[in-house]
């Protein structure tokens, strides 16, 4: 399943900073923990920062669901940015934005968060809490207050603002400072002498309760824990409490009972005060409880039997079954500790080198590959060759003057492998207009990212996750690095059609697009140079019909495709030059075609060549056409369409998504004439920008690779 876990980071990321800031964050250190938990069941985890931009990156993680496909869930652990009832925020936009997410709807988090409300709630439910009063300023009547008491913001957590007072002096000092150190009123609550504990709350129908937890106030009745205490040194916590099991069962059903009554959802930490009496009083309840490493909730919830990675599990589960009625398959109800899954070692393996790919990543797409750049075509198969050479592949050298040399390396020469991989590296783009290496947040930028280079750093990393995982020396691979498919494989051609007779199935990394399209067919390409020239001179109406019969062939010739799904002919680079007064003019046009078989290729030819034959020969002007066939098309084979299955198996298991595309732009892997499995696409998911410039969704990387890693293992 697709998890985006959430949490606040980048606290500026707002467009205005107003009303109350959020002083409560979680350790990038327990949230990197959660993620790794997450990862170890098998799911596939993106860490999203829930500030203004969280929108744009679910929408990039997990895109709208289509028919049959599995509905991916947030792991929310965003306490808000700014503003009243903050722990409200990102629950509020994934229910406008129909996002399934583990916790509380935002009105149980209103509820919990409004102590006041909460403690009305429970007292309408003859639910013990304390005695309470309410105060919106210092000067306010508190004759009617009976000390001591404990004051607290009204809408706060983890102690914040948290004072006991024992005269009526101290209590407006104490509610002057709630009052204007949180802008919201004061809660001042008859103080419990005695001893504090806490209950760990998870599932919904039922509730489970973990064994009550006590902190160690060291035998002091007048004892609190400040936020300062769980800060920089939290008291030490008794779990199981050294209390009778009728005392602590009975704690635990007024938990439930506390926890049903604010209609919250999925998990939760009740907070108690026992009197000297042994009496009980609900103190508050946290809907969304720490999950710190010291925290009260996970400490309760290890005596229960779920470690650390258990209980993320058991949370994302009871959350899963609350949407979809059935559990994810976590084993033995996540309270032991399972074997991790190759496939999630590989995962966590790939994302902690991503930095390292990046990186590769970045000296590639910096380095100006144009195709007649021989030098930096070389220097970037160079930093390829470095990589591959030390997972034990070996390169064979085609040496080329015009463009770089062409490189094969395998780990097997001189036999079959299972599967070529074709993959150019050169561009179109010349030096003046290359972009280098640009990185955001969510995208990586720069030319040649998505169509080329992406895919080869997708490549690498796969690779070595395989040898990570010991399986790399099993398998027989092969890998093409082309230099010339800019100029449609002049010189690479023969070589891949050489390699390809030797492999089993034949793969390439070409960028996919935002469907997550993989590449089963692509159109062929044929290209044609329409030129014209005005012969006589003698009468300056000839300038007028040489310009009519340019237009009017080079429109007639557009028009064979027209209401043509399957093929386009497409005018470019169109110029033409006259002068009535001087009485010359000439043209010339390019004429790209895109064709899907080759029937439909002999079909336009003939319709090109009628419509030049119903010229009659004028001795005013000279018209002629040249050009053919740059690559052929590549079907969509029924071998083809069995990889493809078998990737969307895999696909499925990590919770990639994937579709079926064909490509109107032609590639190397077209002139394979060998009866393969052909795949194309298997690159990172971007697109083309306005100008010259490609991006790439940066988490696609890590996907990619460990579906690429899947399939040649497979």
């Amino acid at each position: 399943m697709k998890v985006a876990l959430i949490y606040n980071k980048d606290i500026s990321g707002v467009i205005n900073t107003f009303g109350m800031q959020n002083k409560e964050f979680y350790n990038e250190k327990t949230v990197k923990r959660v993620a790794e938990s997450l990862e170890k069941a098998g799911h596939n985890v993106a860490i999203l920062d829930g500030n203004k931009q969280i929108i744009e990156r679910l929408e990039n993680f997990m895109p709208r669901v289509n028919e049959g496909e599995q509905m991916g869930m947030i792991f929310n652990m965003a306490y808000g940015i700014q503003g009243e009832s903050r722990y409200t925020h990102i629950p509020s936009m994934l229910e406008m934005l129909g996002l399934p997410y583990v916790g509380s709807s935002p009105s149980g988090h209103a509820l919990a968060l409004d102590k006041v409300l909460t403690k009305i709630i429970w007292k309408n439910n003859n639910l013990p809490t304390p005695d309470f009063w309410v105060f919106n300023n210092h000067e306010e009547d508190m004759s009617t207050v009976k000390f001591p008491v404990i004051v607290k913001p009204k809408m706060e957590s983890v102690s914040f603002g948290l004072k006991v007072v024992y005269n009526q002096e101290d209590l407006r000092e104490a509610v002057h400072y709630i009052v204007t150190e949180f802008d919201q009123q004061a809660l001042v609550e008859q103080f419990i002498r005695g001893r504090e504990f806490c209950v760990g709350l998870i599932g919904n129908s039922p509730v489970e309760s973990f064994p009550v937890l006590e902190i160690d106030l060291e035998g002091d009745p007048d004892a609190i824990q400040t936020v300062d205490d769980k800060k920089h040194k939290p008291k030490k916590k008794v779990c199981p409490a050294h209390i009778s099991p009728e005392l602590a069962e009975k704690m635990q059903q007024i938990s439930i009972d506390a926890f049903n009554a604010l209609n919250l959802r999925d998990f939760a930490r009740v907070d108690i005060r026992l009197d000297e009496d042994e009496n009980i009083y609900l103190l508050e309840i946290n809907s969304m409880a720490s999950l710190g490493e010291s925290g009260s909730y996970p400490t309760a919830a290890k005596v229960a039997g779920y470690n650390f990675e258990g209980l993320v599990n058991k949370m994302l589960d009871v959350a899963s079954v609350r949407y979809f009625t059935n559990a994810l398959p976590q084993g033995d109800n996540n309270k032991s500790k399972s074997k991790t899954s190759q496939t999630s070692r590989m995962r966590t393996f790939i994302k902690t080198r991503q930095q390292r790919t990046e990186k590769l990543l970045k000296q590639m797409v910096d380095t100006d590959t144009y195709v007649r750049n021989v030098e930096g075509v070389n220097y970037c198969s160079g930093l390829i060759s470095s990589e591959l050479s030390q997972m034990g592949f070996t390169q064979e050298i085609y040496p080329q003057l015009e463009v770089g040399n062409i490189l094969y390396f395998s780990n097997s020469f001189n036999q079959e492998v299972d599967y070529l991989i074709v993959q150019p590296i050169d561009t179109r783009i010349k030096l003046a207009k290359h972009e280098n290496f640009q990185e955001h947040e969510q995208y990586l930028e720069g030319t040649g990212i998505w169509e080329n280079k992406g895919g080869i750093a997708i490549l690498i990393s796969a690779l070595q996750a395989l040898k990570f995982s010991r399986s790399l020396k099993k398998l027989k691979i092969g890998i093409l690095l082309v230099t010339d498919s800019s100029i449609d494989g002049r010189y690479s051609k023969s070589i891949i059609q050489q390699k390809a007779e030797i492999a089993q199935s034949v793969i390439s990394l070409s960028g996919s697009s935002k469907s997550g399209g993989l590449i089963l067919s692509r159109s062929g390409s044929a290209l044609y140079r329409l030129d014209t020239k005005m012969l006589k001179k003698d009468n300056p109406e000839h300038v007028s019909n040489t310009a009519m019969n340019f237009n009017k062939t080079l429109a007639a010739i557009t028009d064979i495709s027209y209401n043509d799904s399957n093929n386009i002919i497409a005018p470019f680079d169109i110029e033409f030059k006259s002068n009535i007064f001087k009485r010359y003019a000439y043209g010339t046009a390019g004429i790209s075609v895109r064709y899907n078989s080759p029937e439909v290729l002999d079909e336009i030819e003939m319709k090109i060549k009628k419509i030049l034959s119903t010229q009659k020969r004028s001795k005013i002007y000279q018209m002629k056409i040249e050009g053919g066939l740059k690559r052929p098309a590549l079907s969509a084979s029924e071998k083809s369409t069995q990889l493809f299955n078998q990737i969307c198996e895999l696909a499925k298991k990590i919770d990639v998504r994937i579709t079926e595309e064909h490509r109107w732009s032609s590639a190397d892997i077209c002139h394979i004439k060998k009866d393969l499995p052909i795949i194309d696409g298997l690159g990172p998911v971007g697109e083309y920008l306005p100008s010259d410039n490609e991006r790439i969704i940066r988490h696609s990387i890590t996907e990619r690779a460990l579906l690429l890693a899947l399939l040649l293992k497979n």
